[in-house]
């Protein structure tokens, strides 16, 4: 799974500030793995479900939604992406829209004022200015020796371009934290994260979307525009209704779309 990076994580102090939140949660720094994700859901089905943030410096095999590849930039004095995964049970009374209150920890976390544009696109992406600067991968699991009502082990897979990323390939040219912040590095980064993660996580668990929707809506970048879905329907994007679903007024009528299976592009733009 690979050894310990040489850069610093601040593994401790993530932990130390996370801990009385989740009590036995770790902290796990990996110079090179297939997928952060991948590996925690298999340490899941095996059993394993502590709460666990693991984060590594390159990914040979990251993937993203529908199973898109998301492979980490490198470059030759520090790591310019940032790819890790929490890993933690989770029973929350309904899932819909953690993928978006997550997505609301990140962006509040990245840019607190508003300032720099870091926007929300449906259903679990942050954009810079119409381009991507981060992904958002959930993924959850049931152990093999799990109660029926046990909780799900969640797993949220983030990865963050930190530095310039090469385009190639991409639907959209690629946006980077160091844009606006030139000095940003990854540990840092995941050091200001983690705790606020963790917390709006939580929040969920308790409360469900609604807590997160104003927050949401005031970063929605699909809202008001034209959009096409995956399907080729098309329709003027009306925000996230209070349950996490996409509001799309289409000709025949006003549709929610709930499905993390369904891609939305503002109008031409391709998938």
């Amino acid at each position: 799974m690979g050894t310990t990076p040489a850069s610093a994580w601040f593994e401790d102090r993530i932990a130390a500030t996370v801990a009385p939140l989740l009590p036995g949660f770790a902290v796990e720094a990996v110079a090179e793995i297939d997928s952060t994700n991948t590996e925690l859901m298999r340490r899941a089905r095996a059993g394993r479900t502590d709460p666990v943030l693991l984060v590594a410096e390159r990914q040979t095999a990251g993937r993203g939604r529908l199973g898109r590849p998301w492979q980490s930039a490198q470059q030759p004095e520090a790591p310019a992406s940032l790819t890790f995964s929490l890993g933690m049970p989770l029973a929350p009374a309904d899932w819909s829209g953690l993928s978006l209150a997550v997505g609301v920890s990140v962006a509040e976390s990245l840019d607190p004022t508003g300032a720099h544009q870091v926007g929300l696109k449906w259903p679990n992406d942050i954009w810079v200015n119409d381009r991507k600067l981060v992904g958002i991968l959930i993924e959850t699991a049931m152990p093999q020796t799990a109660r029926p009502d046990a909780a799900r082990y969640l797993v949220v897979g983030i990865g963050i371009n930190i530095g310039p990323r090469e385009g190639d390939g991409m639907r959209t040219p690629p946006a980077w934290l160091r844009q606006w912040q030139p000095d940003a590095s990854a540990p840092e980064v995941l050091l200001s994260l983690a705790e606020p993660l963790v917390r709006s996580v939580l929040a969920f668990e308790a409360h469900g979307f609604a807590p997160f929707a104003e927050r949401f809506a005031a970063r929605d970048v699909l809202r008001g525009r034209e959009v096409t879905l995956s399907d080729g329907t098309a329709g003027l994007c009306e925000g996230v209704a209070w349950g996490g679903e996409l509001q799309v007024r289409t000709d025949a009528g006003l549709q929610l779309i709930s499905s993390d299976e369904v891609s939305v592009r503002p109008r031409g733009m391709s998938f």
